[in-house]
């Protein structure tokens, strides 16, 4: 992955994007030499957002079977007497 500082990646800017969408290039941004940002294609940014919604739901999963007493919000509004 190619780092650059914020002043190099400013003045940049539209080659930036470019490489990203184009040719798939993962840019790492830098302040003050200290990593803050990245700039990366919309494939690998829908990548991550599937992986993190994959991990969500194991997650969700693993804690509904976990809890013996898990609720869904239907029973809490019948148990109310709430009618959607």
């Amino acid at each position: 992955m190619k780092s650059i500082n914020a002043t190099q990646a400013r003045a940049n800017f539209q080659s930036l994007i470019s490489r990203a969408e184009y040719k798939g290039e993962r840019i790492l941004i830098q302040r003050h030499g200290k990593p803050v940002v990245a700039i990366v294609g919309l494939e690998d940014l829908k990548r991550l957002e599937a992986l993190d919604d994959a991990i969500d739901s194991a997650e969700l999963r693993q804690a509904v079977e976990e809890n013996d007493g898990f609720t869904t919000l239907e029973e809490i509004n019948e148990a109310r007497g709430v009618n959607e």
